[in-house]
């Protein structure tokens, strides 16, 4: 587990001091919850009843942002063949990058969003609401993510393919994601059942991810 921890470790390290993607996440998660009240208009209420949904989506497209490095540039210099060879399962390694990203570009976005949620009038009970359901469901999105990534590796190619991979099974993430925040602001459904729906999505994640994730990648290296 110690090397695992350690594939995490340097996995964020490296988006941190490379390829500043937790940078350019929290600038595209901030400019996404700039426009939107210009394109709504000053109406606070509104601005409050659409605010979880707004947070979300813009997590959702911010995560997505420099995931075509999550193992491309370990492709490219050898380091993936490495990890492949070290004995440890591929499918543990996968899940340890997916972990590794998460904390360099997901848990900042996460830390941010009780500061955004103020520019959309959420009352703090709301913004705690939101905050929670980002920390537990962000790290859906990223292991979903990582499926793509290593597809993407795989085919040799990222970018757009990575998005067009990821966003449909992302969408019940974000579906649960903002019933729950919603159900405390507007009602009049209870926030516990899609609360516990999330978290079951985002373990479920796991597994699959880390399956689908080293199936990829063996494909691509073989």
């Amino acid at each position: 587990m110690g090397a695992l921890a350690a594939v995490a470790g340097q996995s964020a390290r490296l988006e941190l001091r490379v390829g500043g993607g937790t940078l350019v996440g929290l600038v595209f998660f901030l400019a996404v919850v700039t426009i939107v009240p210009f394109a709504v208009g000053p109406d606070l209420n509104l601005l409050s009843r659409i605010g979880p949904a707004i947070l979300w989506i813009g997590a959702l497209l911010a995560t997505l942002l420099g995931l075509d490095r999550l193992f491309q540039d370990d492709r490219v210099d050898g380091s993936l063949d490495l990890l492949m060879l070290s004995g440890h399962p591929l499918e543990l390694i996968a899940l340890a990058k997916a972990l590794g990203h998460w904390l360099a570009t997901g848990l900042p976005l996460v830390v941010a969003a009780p500061f955004l949620g103020l520019m959309l009038a959420l009352e703090p009970l709301a913004l705690a609401t939101v905050t929670l359901t980002l920390l537990v469901g962000t790290p859906a999105l990223t292991l979903i993510g990582t499926i793509g990534a290593a597809l993407a590796t795989s085919l040799g190619r990222g970018g757009l393919l990575i998005a067009v991979l990821v966003l449909p099974f992302a969408i019940p993430v974000l579906i649960f994601g903002v019933s729950a925040a919603s159900a405390v602001i507007v009602g009049p459904h209870p926030f516990l059942p899609p609360f516990l729906v999330l978290i079951a999505v985002t373990l479920i994640s796991s597994v699959v991810a880390a399956v689908a994730g080293a199936a990829a990648l063996r494909a691509g290296l073989e």
